[in-house]
């Protein structure tokens, strides 16, 4: 097969996303989610809801900073998107910080942990490996929560505000309420067959008659009113010890389950020891540089950092202005294909095993994955050897991931403040609604982190082993060029993350696609599978049947993503962007508007 030379210049990788980008941003959205985008000076954040934004704005306009802004909007988001996000789960938040002499870019890394009684044959029953559905709704799937503690340590760290005045937004949705949307309900709906099997998560969520709450009727959650109360009074310490944590261990070993419930809940291993000795890290960015730009990303044990940067790298060797629109995506595509193999076979948990993140990431191994790259879609292809690119001694040949790539829920945020500090944050419950398990009196879902490892393998670097955080795709990114802030980014949409974030960054970066047009943009996920993931609006584009006839199989549309962004315009300017159409639409909002 004939093989590319990288040194052709190509028009937009996205400009062919444009006119659909358009007619999706004029689209309406609810009146809670708008507007979504909005320029203008002072600080500004971007969310999927509107009142998380505005609790972001009204605590930039109080006087505190990024940091505190986030933790208040995300803190929101955990009352009105509990299928995405919350105190139950965890995340990871990329901190941009301006200095005189030099900016620091830092990261939080508060993903769930394993129990320490977790190991690698936890998903196996009778010599067979768990479905996932088994899997999932069950307390094996809970790890320990991260959420609470990050944001503890990212307001003792560079925050200006206690915990208790950024919760107190929150506090009043929940007590107050919101109106249900449409989105709401859906994703009630594709819950109740297991929501019904458990007393307090039914009570929740779902009508006296059993189906989810009408759309338009007012949702309160007074028990995570309280909670919420309760961490603000004692801090993180009343999550992680005393009541609250002895009922997360009882809701985990003993699921809540009622009489009539027609499913098998299986049992966790968490305990008292796990919650109480949790720790939220903070580790060095991943570091990529393209066509002049500095990208900031998450390091492992999310795969999101060094797999944007890999692709990245394989796409900075072709001069991305002059190949027609269909090559340039299917360059897109096969990037997004190799860098996925490699991700499946290198990346986990750094405590557990020894990432070659050098390698990953380096230059020269993008080359020898370019190199690869032909005419034609290659399909499933193997992981390459970034070892002889970094000094670590290889331990052992590579197993590809054989974890099947599944729709996630999550959510993101990006906020930034008047004095140049950046927030970029994602954190999640996993599948969405989580495990299922409300812990009972205190109104919030525990995640089902625990199946984001390869459950099915004993032998693979991302095992299930006790005390091990599994392998994420929540890819929080940050931009800079020469030192300064040009672009926050980040994604909902379990591993379509990854190549939503690269997509925007590959449209907006190279072809300069208007912001606000290449989050709206239909989009396409390659993930070294057999078909490649689409939107409908994807398949409409011309360029579609020529990637067919390059042998692209395209599977089933279907939503990608829900991204959020903040792009650092001249004069002190911000743009904050949010989804317009996807999950209902986010909300954008600066402190003081200006064009």
């Amino acid at each position: 097969m004939t093989r590319l030379r990288p040194h052709f210049l190509a028009c937009t990788l996205v400009a062919a996303f444009v006119a659909v980008a358009a007619v999706a941003a004029a689209a309406p959205s609810s009146p809670s989610s708008n507007p979504p985008t909005s320029t203008g000076t002072g600080g500004a954040a971007a969310t999927v809801d509107r009142a998380a934004s505005l609790a972001a704005i009204q605590t930039l306009r109080r006087g505190g900073n990024a940091v505190d802004a986030a933790v208040a909007a995300a803190a929101v988001l955990g009352v009105t998107e509990p299928f995405s996000c919350g105190i139950g789960g965890g995340g990871f938040m990329v901190v941009y910080r301006p200095g005189k002499r030099r900016a620091l870019v830092t990261t939080s890394d508060h993903r769930e942990r394993a129990p320490a009684a977790m190991h690698p044959g936890s998903f196996i029953e009778n010599g067979q490996v768990l479905s996932f559905n088994d899997a999932r709704y069950s307390g094996l799937s809970v790890g320990v929560p991260g959420t609470v503690r990050g944001w503890a340590e990212a307001l003792r760290r560079y925050g200006t505000m206690s915990l208790a005045r950024v919760l107190a937004p929150a506090i009043r949705v929940a007590r107050n309420g919101f109106v249900v949307d449409q989105t709401f309900f859906e994703q009630t709906q594709g819950n109740v067959d297991y929501f019904d099997d458990l007393p307090a998560t039914a009570a929740l969520f779902l009508d006296p008659d059993g189906t989810p709450r009408d759309v338009g009727t007012t949702f309160r959650n007074p028990d995570l009113a309280r909670t919420y109360e309760l961490i603000a009074r004692r801090g993180a310490r009343a999550f992680y010890t005393g009541r609250l944590a002895t009922e997360i261990v009882e809701t985990v070993q003993r699921p809540p389950v009622g009489a009539n419930a027609n499913h098998r809940w299986r049992p966790g291993v968490m305990s008292a020891s796990d919650l109480a000795t949790y720790g939220a890290p903070w580790r060095a960015p991943v570091r990529s540089s393209y066509r002049g730009y500095d990208v900031f990303g998450m390091g492992p044990p999310s795969s999101g950092g060094p797999t944007i940067a890999e692709a990245l790298n394989i796409l900075e060797g072709y001069d991305l202005r002059g190949l027609g629109r269909e090559l340039a995506l299917h360059l897109y595509l096969e990037a997004s294909r190799y860098a996925f193999a490699d991700r499946g076979a290198y990346v986990a948990d750094p405590a557990f095993f020894q990432v070659p993140l050098r390698g990953l990431t380096s230059k020269r191994f993008a080359e020898a994955r370019r190199a690869l790259i032909t005419e034609r879609a290659a399909g499933v292809v193997a992981p390459g050897d970034p070892y002889p690119y970094q000094t670590a001694v290889a331990p052992g040949g590579a197993q590809a991931s054989v974890t099947s790539t599944r729709a996630g829920t999550t959510t993101h945020l990006t906020v930034a403040d008047r004095k140049g500090n950046v927030v970029s944050y994602t954190f999640t419950i996993e599948s969405t609604g989580g495990a299922g398990l409300v812990v009972p009196g205190y109104g919030f879902l525990l995640n089902n982190e625990l199946t984001d490892f390869n459950f099915n393998s004993t032998t693979h670097p991302n095992r299930v082993e006790g005390g091990k955080r599994p392998r994420s795709s929540m890819s929080p990114t940050i931009v800079l060029r020469r030192g300064r802030p040009v672009l926050a980014l980040g994604s909902p949409g379990g591993s379509t993350i990854i190549t939503t974030v690269l997509q925007i960054l590959v449209d907006r970066l190279d072809f300069r696609v208007p912001l606000p047009q290449a989050l709206a943009a239909p989009r396409a996920s390659q993930r070294n599978t057999s078909t490649t993931s689409v939107e409908a609006g994807f398949l409409q584009l011309p360029e579609a049947t020529a990637l067919r006839n390059r042998g692209h199989v395209f599977g089933a549309p279907a939503e990608i993503g829900a991204a959020t962004a903040i792009e650092f315009l001249a004069r002190a300017r911000v743009l904050a962007a949010a989804e317009p159409v996807r999950r209902g639409g986010g909300s954008a909002l600066v402190v003081r508007a200006r064009g």
